[in-house]
């Protein structure tokens, strides 16, 4: 009798657990499952999406830099002054499945390319190797797509090599990561590559582009302050505390 209930309490949990996380992911994307707790402040954290805001779109896949998905987050998620929330930051990949970063990190998509909402600015970011990324078409026609309606596209480092394998940019000016350019400009003839040893950032039109890495930074603030202020840039700044790493020497 003893073992029998025990059997049953087991089921009971299994199928509670199961149905958690089933329900944690939806069309509507990702909704993270709040559990309330004495010390948790999760729910203090958590910012809504809101159709009246613009909304920054942070491509993710399997190697990704995560680098260069963090600067981006870091730089649009911060609040004005007043603490009001000025954009929707998401995060999306092909698939709901969690994305492993090169770094090792895992990171779960907040939409799919199949219901990802209009974006207002889509960044593409890296990996060491893209060739996975550059032959998979399901990723180049999701830029592609998506491009159509956004008023910025940014790639960072060697994400301008999917830029470039769209076509969505040809005949603009683009970096890529120190070193990479030489290449770039030879697989993408169409495209006008700058020097990689000498630019970090460069806008032309609604692209923007970057080495990457932390360089991701750059064109994020860059981006910001088109879209709202050098003023609220100035302040996004002292929050990341930049102003300590201009100055910075090895001690």
């Amino acid at each position: 009798m003893k073992i029998s209930f025990i059997i049953l309490l087991s089921v009971l949990f299994f199928s509670c657990n199961s149905n958690t996380t089933e329900n944690s992911v939806n069309n509507e994307g990702y909704q993270p499952q709040v559990e309330a707790s004495a010390s948790d402040t999760l729910t203090t954290h958590l910012k809504p999406f809101k159709e009246n805001l613009p909304t920054i779109g942070l491509l993710m896949y399997n190697g990704v830099l995560q680098s260069e998905v963090v600067a981006t987050s870091d730089v649009f998620a911060k609040p004005s002054e007043e603490g009001e929330q000025l954009f929707n930051v998401i995060t999306i990949a092909e698939t709901k499945n969690p994305i492993t970063t090169e770094e090792g990190m895992r990171f779960i998509p907040d939409y799919t390319f199949d219901n990802c909402p209009k974006l207002t600015a889509l960044f593409v970011p890296s990996a060491y190797d893209m060739y996975a990324q550059v032959h998979n078409e399901k990723i180049v026609e999701f830029i592609r797509i998506k491009n159509k309606e956004t008023e910025y596209t940014v790639s960072n480092c060697a994400g301008a090599q999917l830029i470039g394998k769209s076509g969505i940019a040809d005949g603009k000016k683009i970096v890529t990561w120190i070193g990479g350019g030489e290449q770039l400009q030879k697989d993408y003839p169409n495209l006008k590559v700058q020097n990689d040893s000498l630019v970090t950032f460069v806008k032309d039109g609604k692209f923007y582009s970057s080495n990457g890495n932390l360089a991701s930074y750059v064109s994020a603030l860059n981006l910001l302050e088109t879209m709202t202020s050098n003023e609220h840039r100035d302040f996004v700044e002292s929050y990341l505390y930049l102003d300590r790493l201009q100055n910075w020497n090895r001690q």
